[in-house]
């Protein structure tokens, strides 16, 4: 994502075929499977944390699945991912050493399963797609850690917590639970709006690559530039009602979310295909997902994440 072509769409092709759209129909059934288990096994009648619950769990499974990784580790991925977007003192680390450790960690654990991959004919994981990719197999390892995190945040942080701030939206907003209710081949689009009104990553940065001059201001070749997607979200010049959450709302999927240009998340059909399908599976099993507390929210200047929330379900 910090890459200019002609490199950057050599390493991106590279991986792109795990989202593609013959693979995202192979993946929908595994998903609907998995997202039915996870809500079956929830306790109804008690308060319990949607997000470790629900959330983590449903992203956290599907991204082992795409790298082919133990899944018995499945929650390294989730801590990796804490890690490299929390800020020290936050309650999930406490230094910058602290993160440099563990991070190398996960570089030794990717490591070993590139070694393995590369040794074995090639598969459809993005682990072994990486190692046999004739633009990406002789990554330098640093390269292919940030890689690594580009796709574990990528993969997890966004969609877990558009999943949960869905569910706090909805609570938030009671008249569009009920839309829902009646309406619930609503689904789609309201993904669409749950992920503009999360923006589950505020911003991104870009340097500059040329002088340039933007409504007045002046950018230089060299300026670091950060990109608001969640200021762009609730533009009222183009969004009519931005600061409004409405599952209904016209042309919802023009958004920012997921960024623009070359660089727009490679995921986004996969993180809406998840969305869509755990709100249909919810929607069959509960009339309520009723928000007990306030969420507890992630101390972290990039991702605008949810790391404890206080449900209970109510079944039909």
């Amino acid at each position: 994502i910090a890459m200019d072509p002609p490199k950057h769409d050599l390493q991106r092709a590279t991986v792109s075929g795990v989202v593609a759209p013959r693979n995202l129909a192979e993946l929908e059934p595994l998903i609907r499977q998995r997202a039915g288990s996870i809500l079956d096994g929830l306790p109804v009648g008690e308060t319990f944390n949607w997000v470790d619950r629900v959330s983590i769990e449903l992203t956290t499974q599907m991204l082992a699945t795409l790298f082919d990784f133990p899944f018995e580790d499945r929650r390294k991925l989730t801590r990796w991912s804490d890690i490299a977007t929390a800020n020290p003192g936050g309650g999930v680390i406490e230094s910058e050493q602290q993160r440099r450790t563990e991070m190398l960690e996960c570089l030794e654990y990717f490591t070993r399963l590139w070694n393995e991959r590369a040794a074995k004919e090639p598969g459809n994981d993005l682990i072994s797609m990486l190692a046999h990719g004739k633009d990406t197999r002789d990554m330098a390892p640093f390269e292919f850690l940030g890689n690594l995190i580009l796709l574990i945040v990528g993969g997890n942080d966004t969609t877990r917590n558009s999943i949960s701030g869905g569910v706090l939206a909805l609570n938030q907003n009671p008249h569009e639970y009920e839309k829902l209710r009646s309406k619930p081949s609503l689904i789609p689009n309201m993904v669409s709006e749950i992920i503009r009104w999360q923006t589950p990553l505020p911003y991104m940065r870009r340097t500059a690559n040329v002088d340039f001059e933007l409504r007045g201001k002046q950018i230089r070749a060299g300026d670091q530039v950060i990109m608001w997607y969640i200021s762009g979200n609730r533009d009222e010049d183009v969004i009519t009602n931005a600061d409004q959450f409405l599952i209904d709302r016209p042309l919802a999927r023009h958004h920012l979310a997921f960024g623009f240009g070359i660089h727009r998340c490679m995921g986004n059909r996969l993180a809406e295909m998840q969305l869509t399908i755990v709100w249909q599976e919810i929607m069959k099993r509960f009339s309520f997902v009723e928000v007990c507390g306030p969420p507890t929210r992630l101390r972290s200047s990039f991702v605008r994440g949810i790391t404890e929330l206080p449900v209970r379900v109510h079944c039909h």
